[in-house]
């Protein structure tokens, strides 16, 4: 028996596609096809059905699957609970989260780690999509907003607050801005997945819907970030990407009592009887850097 042919057959189910199995196993494609084909061969049957747009079981893949895929997760929850009694983290870590998330705070996540345990590689990717951990093989994610998978272990370490900021020198030639009304006389950089007509703000006691005089609307946060920077008007921007800046006095939160929408922040990662040391050590680097950042 060739345990690595199942494996590989696991994987690519799991990820749908032969290409998709051998960029999370980084293998070459022609590998991955050769590993199924030999286990197909040594089993006497087929287990997979190729065409050029999709696989599908067999019915006796589908019985195959599940029976492998159950003892492949025996296997890892006993070389996870070995590798969770030694002291020392290392091995791949893969951690996906949003691509807006900031590059100086993922910068910092990543260096953080390798100082702390040489022994760890670390994988980021970063994207907008969905990203299914068990299935591509991803460790921890870092994801904003309502959670949408009960099936994770999440856990909070803070809540991103979209707000609006603008530049010193704005604020000094613009207009006075003391209430949500004023934005009406004012340049605003919009967040497309915010609308382009309006913002509602919220504060403690109230919410107000102001219709703003949008310049420009985008769909990527840093480009909004540079514009305010460059002074070009007042940007809607979540409070984490502007951390440093407004340390630095380059930015300024506009109408610092009010905001346009506060998601909450979670680590998330698959449920596990043993969580390797490599995952737990990220999450406390992660937790305590996003928790100081988000408050």
């Amino acid at each position: 028996m060739n345990l690595n042919e199942a494996a590989v057959f696991v994987r690519v189910v799991q990820a749908g596609s032969f290409s998709a199995a051998a960029r999370q196993l980084a293998l070459p494609v022609s590998t991955v096809s050769t590993q199924v084909a030999r286990l197909e061969k040594r089993l006497g049957t087929t287990l997979l059905q190729r065409t050029t747009r999709r696989l599908s079981l067999t019915e006796v893949g589908v019985i195959y699957f599940r029976e492998a895929e159950l003892g492949l997760g025996h296997m890892l929850e006993a070389e996870a609970a070995v590798t969770a009694t030694t002291s020392e983290a290392k091995g791949l870590l893969r951690v996906t989260a949003p691509a807006d998330i900031g590059d100086a705070l993922l910068a910092s996540l990543a260096c953080q780690v390798r100082r702390s345990h040489p022994m760890v590689d670390v994988e980021m990717l970063l994207t907008d999509r969905y990203v299914d951990l068990v299935a591509e093989g991803v460790d921890v994610a870092i994801r904003t907003g309502v959670l949408q998978d009960s099936s994770l272990i999440a856990k909070k370490v803070g809540v991103a607050i979209w707000a609006l900021y603008a530049s010193p020198h704005y604020i000094r030639v613009a207009s006075p801005i003391t209430k949500p009304q004023d934005l009406r006389k004012h340049a605003c950089v919009q967040f497309t997945p915010f609308g382009r007509e309006h913002w509602t703000l919220s504060n403690l006691n109230a919410s107000v819907t102001v219709p703003f005089n949008g310049r420009v609307t985008v769909n990527h946060v840093g480009i909004i970030r540079a514009m305010a920077l460059a002074g070009e008007g007042i940007g809607l921007l979540p409070t984490y990407l502007c951390w440093k800046e407004s340390q630095d006095g380059n930015l300024v939160r506009v109408l610092p009592d009010w905001y346009v929408k506060a998601d909450p922040v979670n680590l998330v990662y698959p449920r596990q009887k043993f969580v390797s040391t490599k995952l737990r050590s990220f999450l406390d680097i992660a937790a305590a850097e996003l928790h100081d950042l988000l408050g």
